[in-house]
């Protein structure tokens, strides 16, 4: 199935038309993106951290999950919503763009990754070397899709 046409429709749409065409739009989703990113990271992060025995050792990993959880859904959320309307401003460049679909990939599988396997070894017994190992594969996973979304700009 050829995604092109439906691509190359969703460039003429009204959104896409107005976030194209505005001087500020586009810098000023784009910076809401990125804090969405930073809270995102920072949420992960500090649950991560703490699955490899490097910081808040005194605080137990499922209380500090569910602490986390909340701003972690909320920042994905927020990514997603200011996701969308930068990807309809340029969804020709972006069909073209193999990080932008390396993009969507991590992401598809990080998400799974984090509210699937990492949520279930956060949620349960303290395992230290199961909780090393999410806590790799979460922040390679989220690090792959900061860095291909980055990478859409240089491509």
């Amino acid at each position: 199935m050829d995604l092109y046409p439906l691509f190359e429709w969703l460039e003429t749409t009204p959104p896409a038309m107005a976030v194209r065409e505005s001087l500020w739009l586009f810098p000023v989703i784009e910076c809401v993106h990125l804090l969405a990113l930073a809270l995102l990271g920072g949420s992960l992060l500090v649950v991560d951290l703490r699955l490899l025995g490097l910081g808040l050792r005194g605080e137990p990993v499922a209380d500090l999950a569910r602490h986390a959880h909340p701003w972690t859904v909320g920042a994905l959320a927020g990514m997603i919503v200011t996701g969308i309307p930068l990807f309809l401003s340029e969804t020709v460049k972006c069909y073209y763009s193999p990080p932008f679909w390396w993009k969507m990939g991590f992401l598809v599988v990080a998400a799974t990754f984090s509210f699937t396997v990492r949520r279930k070894v956060t949620a349960g017994e303290e395992n230290r070397l199961r909780g090393a190992l999410t806590a790799v594969v979460s922040m390679g996973l989220w690090f792959a899709v900061g860095f291909s979304g980055r990478w859409i700009a240089f491509y």
